[in-house]
């Protein structure tokens, strides 16, 4: 066991050289000088690498032979000299072991400190490298909502100029972080996520993927946020949705309109029977003729129905779905170099709608507006909203050369129209099936197309009215 310890097995080797020496010292050496207080070296030497019951060993071992080589008795008891050296000795040594027992732990302790400082510069420094390099905006906030630190990414989000984000509240940038309890508001924690709408520096908005938390510190409570620009996944989902009810509306009105053509041949059939006979009194043919041709008529004039999307209709934050707007058409707008401008007065009053519906509407009106600027010298877009007492009306008018044909405006497949030509005519019809309507403006310079909105508490009090006088119409039938 000695052996595997180089340090301890020379340390025990020199004590025992020493204890040898100190006692042919004390053997041969004839004067009136006791030698047995130089057995307090090896003792101490001994203490620094034996375990305690090895140094009363060599304490017992020590003291015996002073005892014995001494030629000068004690002029006391004996025993009591004894004791007396055994003290000494044992007392020595046990010192020397937990003074070299502290200092051991204290070095032990000093280097894993050490240790664990260098692991943790380290780690730092990799969070740091992984927080400045990190495509998605950090920021750390106060309990006064004042950002602490915020990485590049968070100044490209914002559009502020890199190190100016320090002291400035989130609240101008990212509001609903303002609504979030702190910990001195609510014991609660939060570690969850939302989306909402943020603004950069010069007022363009986006949507964003926000993941945060709460923690507490010995300054107070703080809030980490993570946030994420999710603008380019609402416009292509809103891209793919518009798309898709295209899609699925050039279905139906392919569908009816195989429909209009079978009874347009029947049609011909029965008037070339007509033709040849001759005679249109009291004729079947001709009868059928007049059935046929008000059928004709009724499918010409058939308005797609939305009623399956009736229970969708509610009250609608209009400027929430203005902002969802603004955040898909600005990038579209800025590549196409078309000067976008918003009026959207504040405390507007919700509306009835299917926000979704909507959304699709604005989107095709705005996308009409971009390719009718494609060829403009002027390319100019503008989207306000005016505010009465039971309608809420939007305008979209676009500096474009204007409508050709406005006879035919609202009514499926124009010539010369992309596609089917179906986009007004769908707009519509959605806007109709929750009381809205689309309506053209031919007064207003370029194009413009009207949106109108019920508020919602017309409905609402249409609706509460309808339940009233069906409950009174329940109470006197019973």
């Amino acid at each position: 066991m000695f052996f595997k310890n180089p340090q301890r097995t020379s340390r025990l080797l020199l004590a025992g050289i020493l204890i040898a020496i100190i006692a042919f010292i004390d053997w041969r050496v004839k004067v009136n000088i006791a030698f047995g207080f130089l057995y307090l070296f090896p003792i101490l030497l001994v203490g620094t690498v034996a375990r305690r019951w090895q140094i009363v060993v060599a304490a017992i071992l020590c003291t015996f032979l002073a005892d014995l080589l001494d030629p000068f008795p004690f002029t006391l008891n004996v025993a009591l000299s004894d004791v007396l050296i055994f003290s000494s000795l044992a007392g020595s040594g046990l010192f020397s072991y937990e003074a070299t027992r502290s200092r051991r732990i204290e070095r032990e302790n000093r280097e894993a400190l050490e240790r664990e400082v260098a692991a943790r510069r380290q780690a730092e420094e990799q969070l740091e490298f992984l927080i400045e390099s990190s495509p998605a905006a950090i920021l750390t906030m106060s309990a006064d909502f004042v950002i602490l630190r915020a990485n590049p990414a968070a100044h490209r989000l914002l559009g502020v100029p890199f190190g100016q984000l320090h002291g400035r509240s989130i609240i101008r940038y990212l509001p609903a972080l303002g609504r979030v309890p702190l910990i001195e508001e609510s014991p609660q924690t939060f570690r969850t996520e939302m989306q909402c709408h943020g603004e950069r520096e010069r007022g363009e908005v986006f949507l964003a993927n926000v993941f945060f938390s709460t923690y507490s510190t010995g300054v107070g409570s703080r809030m980490a946020a993570l946030v994420v620009d999710a603008s380019d996944q609402l416009r292509e989902r809103e891209e793919l949705s518009l798309e898709q009810l295209m899609t699925g509306s050039r279905i139906l009105v392919g569908a009816v309109s195989h429909e209009v053509r079978n009874v347009c041949s029947a049609i011909a059939v029965i008037y070339e029977n007509l033709a040849r006979s001759g005679q249109l009194n009291n004729n079947k043919d001709f009868e059928a003729l007049g059935s046929l041709v008000e059928t004709l008529n009724k499918i010409a004039s058939l308005e797609l129905k939305q009623s399956s999307r009736e229970s969708h209709s509610g009250a609608v934050d209009l400027v929430g779905t203005l902002d969802d707007l603004r955040i898909v058409l600005e990038p579209y707008c800025e590549e196409a170099d078309i000067s976008l401008s918003w009026n959207i007065p504040a405390g507007l009053p919700r509306v009835w709608a299917d926000p979704h519906m909507l959304l699709q509407v604005l989107l095709n009106l705005t996308k009409n507006s971009e390719r009718a600027l494609e060829g403009a010298d002027l390319r100019q877009l503008d989207i306000s909203v005016t505010a009465g007492d039971a309608v809420v009306s939007i305008r979209v008018i676009d500096s474009g050369p204007g409508i050709g044909s406005r006879e035919k405006l609202f009514q499926p497949f124009q010539q010369g129209a992309e596609s089917t030509g179906l986009g007004l005519y769908l707009s519509r019809a959605l806007l109709r099936s929750f009381h809205g309507d689309l309506r053209h403006d031919p007064s207003a310079p370029g194009c413009c197309f009207v949106i109108e909105l019920v508020v919602a508490s017309t409905i609402e009090n249409e609706l509460g009215r309808k339940l009233e006088n069906g409950a009174d119409a329940a109470a006197v039938s019973g």
